[in-house]
């Protein structure tokens, strides 16, 4: 059974915006109590979040689906409608987030490092926030917004600071086991390691871990073996250690010719040739291995290659090793640039920018792009007419129609808003200004222009009974 992933496909779906509410206040004797409609609930969003807990996606491999919650619809009485509830995922340290096609969206190392994979809709306004002087009385409400859905890879790229690379059965999860209080698998068959180890190391004052790669062969940089699935843990590390096995049972295989073919493995796979290598010739225990040692030292030496001679059962050379590592590590953090606050660059808007595109598309066709106009179109509910107006107003006031004119625009023109999958398509007619020959009055509940002859009626009605008492009065006066 799988223990340990480090690359998932992930579909994630942010949650919807809630619609809005398009109602009118109703209470008794007060027929004319305005737009109440309250907006949408925001929808929910999905965010990674580094979390030192976790070291593998197992999970995320035997469910790769994973939704936010929907934002509620507003209701009247300006009841505004719940958000709904974000999906926080935490993920390993050391995590990539990356498009199907290799894109990388984020790098994410550190504890609490977070991204947000898939954005949550906006909730719909309300009749009564669509409300202004000239539109007293909306009889309409904007929908809420989908939200964000999209697939993602999850790559894990182990952190630690030095990597023990070498063949199967070099010796490396030995090595590990007793350099740190690691317990990896330990077995006399090639490739018994098939996920990296972490171990913590302590060297005086210097705390360091180290990280045991399964074992590399001929074409791991082409994906031979475990190949690419683990060559990229390499890639974290500050150190690499080339663990050599002097006592290897195969006659077509030496410590140098390993060195050669891993050294040239990694040159393949590329951006390691800045690393630090340091040499361990192991398993010098055995007789024949430390005459192995012997003669491929001063070649190690002539390379420039610091080598030490080791052994896991013996626990020889073990301390000269661990602070040898430490020196190296000590020197890698040195070298590293040091941490600039962050910077937040605000650019201000350009005074000719239109915040959209209009295109043309063939002939007698144009296409009209633009965070604004798309998210416009989204939340118009186009079976209320009144919405399509409003619409129309708001395109028109972002100066859509003069854009589409000087584009060269006739009417009867196709005009898509949006992109191939979910464009609105409709013909250009500039002489409609905003749809208002069209609706006429928007903006005006018809229902309360009914109710205004009743309320009249009954005013009328009280205006007369008060003549009427002010006349009985004057004609029973005790005072004539």
């Amino acid at each position: 059974m799988t223990t340990f992933v480090d690359r998932v496909e992930l579909h994630v779906v942010a949650g919807n915006g809630g619609h809005g509410c398009a109602s009118v206040h109703r209470e008794k004797f007060k027929p004319l109590g305005g737009p109440d409609g309250g907006d949408g609930g925001r929808g929910g969003s999905v965010t990674l979040v580094v979390d030192s807990g976790v070291t593998t996606l197992l999970e995320y491999h035997h469910r790769p689906h994973r939704k936010a919650g929907n934002g509620k619809p507003g209701a009247g009485g300006n009841r505004t409608g719940a958000h709904g509830e974000d999906l926080v995922l935490p993920v390993p340290d050391g995590t990539v987030v990356l498009t199907p096609d290799g894109e990388v969206l984020a790098d994410l190392v550190g504890e609490g490092t977070a991204f947000v994979a898939g954005q949550g809709g906006r909730g719909g306004l309300g009749n009564a926030a669509l409300a202004s002087p000239r539109r007293k009385a909306p009889g309409f409400a904007l929908l809420g917004e989908p939200g964000e859905e999209r697939d993602i890879v999850l790559e894990l790229k182990t952190v630690a600071d030095v990597a023990l690379v070498g063949f199967p059965s070099a010796g490396k999860s030995s090595l590990i086991s007793v350099l740190s209080a690691a317990r990896p698998k330990i077995a006399d068959y090639p490739f018994t390691t098939l996920v990296p180890n972490l171990g913590v190391v302590t060297a005086g004052e210097t705390v360091y871990t180290v990280a045991d790669v399964p074992g590399l062969i001929p074409g791991a940089s082409e994906g031979k073996g475990l190949g690419l699935d683990f060559l990229r843990h390499v890639e974290r590390c500050s150190v690499l250690v080339h663990v050599l096995d002097c006592a290897t049972l195969e006659s077509d295989r030496d410590p140098l010719s390993d060195l050669d073919t891993i050294e040239e493995e990694l040159a393949r796979y590329g951006g390691l040739d800045d690393r630090p290598r340091l040499v361990v010739l192991n398993k010098t225990d055995i007789p024949d291995g430390q005459e192995l040692a012997d003669l491929v030292r001063p070649e190690l030496a002539a390379r420039g290659l610091p080598a030490f001679e080791v052994s896991a059962v013996s626990r020889k050379g073990l301390r000269e090793l661990s602070f040898a590592l430490a020196e190296q590590v000590g020197r890698a953090r040195a070298a590293r640039p040091a941490e600039t606050p962050t910077r937040i660059v605000i650019t201000p808007r350009a005074v000719n920018e239109t915040g959209f595109t209009v295109r043309p598309e063939g002939e007698g066709f144009f296409r009209v792009r633009g965070e604004k106009p798309e998210r416009w179109v989204r939340q118009t509910d186009f079976t209320n007419e009144e919405a399509v107006g409003y619409l129309a107003d708001r395109l028109n006031r972002l100066g859509v129609e003069t854009e589409l004119l000087r584009a060269g625009a006739r009417e009867g023109d196709g005009v898509a808003i949006g992109g191939d999958d979910d464009a609105v398509v409709f013909d250009f007619e500039p002489s409609v200004s905003g749809g208002a020959e069209m609706l006429g009055r928007r903006g005006e509940d018809h229902r309360m222009n009914q109710l205004r002859p009743a309320v009249q009626r009954r005013r009328d009605r009280e205006a007369r009974r008060r003549d009427g008492a002010d006349r009985e009065f004057e004609e029973f006066s005790p005072f004539d």
